[in-house]
């Protein structure tokens, strides 16, 4: 189904392999979990699936109000499932390095535990944007905010029980490699799908990256892809693509699902440095050069850490 794209993307797929596989609902009584982009669309669609499986769910939004919206949703499907761990509401903007630095600091100084993180946050303006602090805005939101706020909660990571941080990309990222010469694309015209399938693509090779780079027995890192999920800014973004497809999209739990089975598996069950799409590993590249090799993710790893240390001498 997957190299037709159209059923293996679709609800199409994801009803068969739920029959298929007997899917069930993961286990996640007792694990701290932190998504973020929480307020709607797949971010919402894991907060309510993590709080009715159990989870203590911290949710990162970056507008106040449209997050305690989500908040008293998530907490009132999590009432109706019989569990009692109120999700908690987290306020950043995951396109500024100044605000994840500050919220970093401040959930760290809480001592509150931490065992997974959902990096789901992620943008596709119509026109190219930049940042107050100089960036493009999809490279800021889609790759340099869950970069910083995975790295800077790492040492939390790393005191949880099977500790993983999971990806939230796109199949989007089959059609594009990833600049290192260029990685805002400041040298081509802007067109909105592009960039942001160059964003998803780096954020499987961070994942990647990541992985390799951590000891044995510590965090699992993954990438995933949710299918094509109807979202609030994916039919703003793509209203074409949205009115044609409409029939066969998922709905954002079904996009959401194999986050949600991620935070629960163990490394055994979901071992790390791998694509998930349906519970299942899946291939990272269908244009042959387009995943980029090990020593290009390792390149983008240090690229990251340089902007962003530029931020704090800036700053």
């Amino acid at each position: 189904m997957d190299f037709t794209v159209l059923p293996g993307f679709s609800r199409i797929g994801y009803g068969l392999r739920r029959r298929m596989f007997e899917w069930q609902p993961p286990e996640l009584s007792g694990r701290s979990v932190m998504v973020t982009g929480a307020s709607s669309g797949l971010g919402e669609a894991a907060a309510i699936d993590l709080a009715r499986c159990g989870a203590k769910v911290h949710m990162v939004c970056r507008n106040e109000e449209r997050g305690e919206r989500a908040r008293a949703r998530v907490n009132a499907e999590a009432a109706t499932a019989g569990t009692d761990r109120e999700p908690v509401l987290h306020l950043c903007d995951l396109s500024l390095v100044s605000s994840i630095r500050e919220f970093a600091s401040g959930f760290l100084a809480s001592e509150t535990p931490l065992d997974v993180v959902i990096n789901n946050a992620g943008v596709m303006p119509s026109e190219r944007e930049q940042t107050e602090e100089g960036f493009e805005l999809t490279f800021a939101t889609n790759v340099i905010g869950p970069y910083l706020l995975t790295e800077l909660l790492l040492p939390r990571l790393r005191e949880g029980k099977d500790p993983r941080v999971i990806v939230m990309s796109s199949g989007g990222m089959y059609s594009s490699g990833f600049s290192l010469g260029d990685p805002q694309l400041d040298r081509r015209d802007y067109r909105p799908t592009g960039f942001y399938a160059h964003t998803k693509r780096a954020e499987v090779m961070m994942a990647d990256a990541w992985q390799r780079r951590e000891p044995p027995g510590g965090v699992t890192f993954c990438s995933m892809h949710p299918g094509w999920a109807v979202t609030p800014g994916m039919s703003a973004a793509l209203p074409g693509f949205h009115r044609v497809t409409g029939p066969i999209l998922r709905d954002a739990r079904e996009g959401a699902d194999t986050a949600v089975w991620l935070a629960g598996a163990t490394a055994d069950e979901a071992p790390g440095g791998l694509f998930y799409e349906d519970r299942r590993p899946r291939a990272k590249e269908r244009i042959p050069g387009t995943a980029g090799s090990r020593e290009d993710g390792d390149r983008l790893l240090e690229l990251l850490a340089g902007i962003t240390s530029s931020v704090d001498v800036e700053g």
